[in-house]
């Protein structure tokens, strides 16, 4: 097979998409209009610790919702991802925020997170 044949343009966008971006978070929705409660969820932890990140939005494309569990290996959406790494889902990000873990993990990466 050649190495044409084997590329994925979904699997390539998720990578390139986590790259360029310090913060990232695959989605239901955007994060002015989360449309489930687990997006709105970890939107609202990003929004209150004032990071910066970029949304996108899974629904736009059935090809990327489920390129995105596989490039993860991680069953469901939201994903949030930091300097390229998978940090979790939203009971994750929940558990993290909570117990001050998150806050730590975001300083540790570099991303600035001012509660406010």
């Amino acid at each position: 097979m050649t190495e044409a044949a084997t590329t994925d343009p979904v699997h390539d966008f998720i990578a390139k998409a986590v790259a360029d971006h310090p913060v990232i978070l695959f989605m239901k929705g955007v994060p002015d209009q989360p449309r489930c409660g687990f997006s709105a969820a970890v939107v609202q932890i990003l929004d209150q610790l004032g990071v910066e990140y970029v949304g996108v939005d899974v629904l736009q494309s059935e090809p990327l919702r489920e390129g995105v569990k596989r490039f993860s290996d991680w069953p469901t959406i939201p994903q949030l991802y930091v300097k390229g790494e998978f940090v979790g889902g939203c009971d994750i990000v929940r558990e993290m925020y909570s117990s001050g873990e998150l806050q730590s993990f975001l300083e540790q990466q570099g991303v600035s997170a001012q509660e406010g």
